[in-house]
């Protein structure tokens, strides 16, 4: 048997029997042709067996041949079956072209994206960049460079997740703003938005793994009249136009001085029990960066001022949303995402 007369009986099985799988019409249809064509006794196993006639240095190209032409029958009947079975595209009555299409639900951002979105937007229009760290820093970058002494007890081990003893899980977004100001000089302003991680007890409040949003400036002349006016816009713009804000001394490490802010409460205006009838709500923090900060990036306290403020999202998304457990934020129950 010589090479060409096996490859045109190889290409004869091949063609009769795709042709008839083509035209099968039913299950019984294609597994009569499986079995004639490729079955133990068809027609490629007979073409194969008079393989062997052929001279030695020719069987493997046409060993090769017979291999892909069963290949192409066996995907051919696969295929055939598919679109012959309920609902595929050759089955009679399969789709009921009058029905009405299948309503597909669109999804949506999770209500701490459109939290976080919608404040990256009102500082970009005060023109604020965005800024982003890695979350797994250095213990530099998390204490040191803030003005956070050693014996401060954030940096006790009950309080921060350590990877080793210089690396650690951030516990807050003020990383980034080492970072920024480390790769380059004033004039500096951005917002730094991102997960941190604290080794808290999780309750309806608190979690050990949250988000943040902090901002940065740093200029010449920069003032804490220009902390609270772009505050004063950002909590209206997130809350309403007549939110008010209310600045009360406070102490951070890394800002002198410092200030824990409040917004009237935005569900009574002048007493509730979510206020607990004062009629404010704490919501962030701020203050002036302290000079001891610029010193540790190389920037000039006589020369540079600056602030900084930070707020927790899933807080401000539970004021803004109504939600009263922090829980529900990371359990990905499509019941409750659904509703925003």
């Amino acid at each position: 048997m010589s090479a060409s007369s096996g490859e045109n009986a190889l290409r004869e099985v091949e063609a009769k029997g795709l042709a008839a799988i083509e035209a099968a019409r039913d299950a019984a249809a294609i597994e009569a042709a499986r079995v004639k064509y490729v079955g133990r006794s068809g027609e490629l196993r007979e073409a194969m067996k008079l393989l062997r006639t052929a001279p030695a240095e020719e069987r493997p190209a046409l060993g090769k041949l017979a291999n892909v032409v069963k290949e192409k029958l066996t995907a051919a009947i696969e295929a055939r079956r598919e679109a012959l079975a309920p609902g595929g595209a050759s089955a009679g009555g399969g789709v009921d072209v009058t029905r009405p299409g299948e309503h597909r639900a669109s999804g949506h951002l999770h209500p701490l994206t459109q939290i976080e979105d919608e404040l990256k937007h009102v500082f970009a229009c005060l023109g604020f960049k965005v800024a982003e760290g890695p979350e797994v820093e250095t213990e530099r970058h998390n204490f040191s460079a803030l003005n956070i002494p050693l014996e401060h007890p954030s940096r006790d081990a009950f309080d921060t997740f350590y990877v080793s003893d210089r690396v650690l899980l951030r516990s807050h977004t003020s990383t980034v703003q080492i970072r920024v100001m480390e790769s380059g000089p004033p004039p500096v302003r951005v917002v730094m938005p991102g997960r941190v991680y604290r080794p808290d007890r999780v309750d309806a409040t608190h979690h050990y793994c949250f988000h943040q949003i902090e901002g940065l400036a740093v200029d010449e002349n920069i003032c804490f009249a220009d902390l609270k006016a772009v505050l004063n816009l950002a909590m209206r713009a997130l809350f309403g136009k007549a939110t008010r804000t209310r600045f009360r001394p406070s102490f951070f490490p890394f800002t002198e001085p410092s200030a824990e802010v409040d917004i009237s409460c935005p569900f009574c205006g002048d007493g509730c029990g979510i206020c607990k009838g004062s009629g404010w709500i704490e919501v962030l923090g701020a203050g002036m960066v302290d000079p001891a900060v610029f010193e540790a990036v190389g920037y000039d306290p006589e020369r540079y001022t600056g602030f900084a403020f930070g707020m927790g999202l899933e807080r401000l998304a539970m004021l803004r949303f109504g939600i009263d457990d922090i829980r529900l934020f990371l359990e990905n129950d499509l019941r409750f995402l659904e509703q925003f």
